[in-house]
């Protein structure tokens, strides 16, 4: 990293599920890529330290080293995805760059620091957005009116689940669009009892398996999946998609890749014009030397805060707010997915059935409030969905509810499982609002001297009233399925923590309020793209990751097209 010896074609800012999409779609179109990732090298499989050491071989039998957290991951170990001493190796320290907290309106920002980013980490759920989700912001007025519709992404959609591989089941659901799917695992007994009851009792509600990309079919040497367990530890057979396993090998097969870690994107340069990126300003993490690289095209894939962070940092005459903001809006919308809310209740029956594996995915309940305008008395805008599943209760769970006692009788009586428990977790969608909002601070710079990131994001009365619905409907739910001893947490931990965030650089028709195109393009540089959640104009209910893989493998394509016109 001290000198750009190569000239190329295409920067990508970040190596996740975005930045390993836009890799391999511009390396296999024959460009010389470049991928810059401020987290440390990692290799697929080898690394996955821990993948299926039981808790009894670990340092403190697999619970936290309290002291490390102190020191190095004060911020990240609040998220609840955050686990143990088998993932921590996987998340960006804190004490490198912490972010500003505002204890008045607080967000989590969840960063991984390793090549493939979250994609190692993530839950795997992916489903499609529909145009209930495109033409929400045009129907009632929040936000921008996305510059697209679902045909338009539709067959990128089918492009990403080809080659990612996703099991579901086809269902017809004009909201939760059908895609290309592989055969879907199965919901188990006690799941199917909640099924018959939900949509016995409601017939506009339906509980499906969930749509996940983890194989239940080989796909080249990725193999299906046997249903190990711990998958956020990493999946040395591939059968859950991460760059690491998928997109940046079939990248790197082309000869066209190549990647550089520990590399901390500063700042993007333009020329005199303010309509071109000249150059990326990168830190050497080890060493602190900074190097510029340079191409025709560049991809923001650094994730939605990060992404934004160089482009407020990016700070110059032309765009003394931040570069590609003309508008203004930059830093803005900011939104995650309203999380935290369970419901959980024992299902009676069942006692002669357990699980076998532990499979990776649960049953959904597809969104079904507000899916048309037929629903005014409703005191919410949006909707939500649930995810879930159901289980015999453990040890952990029966200890607390057997009388106290020691020695083998009370060992052999844990030795039994428990009843089935079910659960509930709801998901809903946060509306954009301009308040909720992101920011650099040049005042406070990290040890890279890079400014620190600062948030402000509120929960609003529309997402209060939303919690209040998904507890009585999710109650109601159970209940119909006969569990009983139902317990109900309103949850609403801080806005970040569902690790959804989305906006701040969002795509619009207009680029008086939008920083984006239809492309994903910036209004401003013509070889500047955003294509992970910055971009998104509207949060949905629907997990995202798909729709910014399926916005990259488009704009990719857009970009190439233009790259082999000589525009860019």
């Amino acid at each position: 990293m001290t000198s750009n010896a190569v000239e190329f074609d295409a920067i990508v800012v970040g190596s996740g599920v975005s930045g390993g999409w836009a890799a391999k779609e511009l390396a296999e179109k024959g460009f010389k890529t470049l991928v810059l990732e401020r987290g440390r090298p990692i290799q697929h499989g080898a690394d996955y330290v821990g993948e299926h050491m039981p808790a009894w071989k670990r340092r403190f039998r697999g619970l936290p080293d309290r002291a490390l957290i102190e020191k190095h991951y004060f911020q990240q170990a609040r998220v609840p995805a955050f686990f143990d001493d088998t993932t921590v190796h996987y998340w960006h320290r804190d004490s490198d760059s912490a972010y500003i907290e505002d204890p008045t309106a607080p967000f989590d920002w969840k960063r991984a620091g390793v090549l493939g980013g979250r994609s190692i980490l993530w839950a795997r759920q992916v489903n499609r957005w529909s145009d209930l989700d495109f033409t929400a912001n045009a129907r009632d007025g929040h936000g921008v009116d996305w510059p697209i519709r679902y045909a338009d992404i539709a067959p990128w959609y089918s492009h990403v689940e080809r080659f990612i591989g996703v099991s579901g089941s086809r269902e017809g659901l004009p909201h939760l669009p059908d895609g290309e799917f592989q055969k879907p695992m199965e919901l188990n007994a006690a799941e199917l009892e909640v099924k018959r009851a939900v949509e016995q009792g409601w017939r506009d509600r339906r509980v499906i398996i969930g749509r996940v990309a983890v194989l239940t079919e080989p796909i080249g040497e990725r193999m299906a999946c046997h249903y190990c367990g711990p998958c956020q530890r990493g999946c040395s057979t591939g059968s859950y998609f991460s760059s690491l396993s998928s997109t940046l090998p079939a990248a790197e097969r082309t000869g066209n890749l190549s990647v550089v870690t520990n590399a901390i994107v500063e700042s993007l340069e333009h020329d005199e014009t303010g309509k071109r990126i000249t150059g990326v300003s990168v830190i050497d993490a080890l060493t602190r030397n900074r190097t510029r690289f340079s191409a025709r095209v560049v991809f923001l894939c650094a994730s939605t805060v990060g992404s934004t962070q160089i482009l407020l940092n990016s700070r110059s005459e032309r765009y003394p707010a931040g570069l590609a903001n003309s508008s203004g809006v930059l830093g803005k919308y900011l939104m995650d997915h309203i999380y935290g809310v369970r419901i959980g209740g024992t299902l009676p029956g069942l006692t002669n059935l357990y699980t076998r594996g532990n499979r990776p995915n649960g049953m959904y309940v597809p969104r079904f409030r507000n899916l048309d305008d037929a629903s005014p008395t409703l005191p919410f805008l949006r909707g939500y969905n649930f995810q879930g599943g159901a289980e015999r209760a453990g040890w952990r769970e029966m200890a607390k509810k057997l009388e106290p006692a020691f020695g083998a009788d009370f060992k052999n009586q844990l030795r039994q499982p428990g009843p089935w428990q079910a659960y509930l977790l709801g998901f809903g969608e946060m509306l954009p609002v301009a308040e909720n909002s992101m920011h650099v601070d040049f005042k406070q710079r990290d040890q890279y001297g890079v400014p620190r990131v600062g948030f402000s994001v509120r929960y609003r009365d529309n997402e209060q009233r939303m919690i209040d619905d998904m507890l009585k409907e999710g109650t109601a739910m159970l209940r119909a399925a006969g569990a009983t001893d139902i317990r109900q947490a309103r949850g609403l931990n801080l806005p970040g923590q569902a690790v959804h965030e989305l906006g701040t650089a969002r795509m619009g028709r207009d680029p008086r309020t939008s920083v984006l195109n239809a492309f994903n393009q910036s209004h401003d540089l013509e070889n500047l793209y955003v294509t992970d959640g910055a971009c998104m104009a509207s949060s949905s209910c629907v997990s995202p990751s798909l729709t910014y893989m399926a916005l990259t493998a488009r704009a990719a394509d857009h970009a190439a097209a233009r790259l082999k016109a000589g525009y860019l």
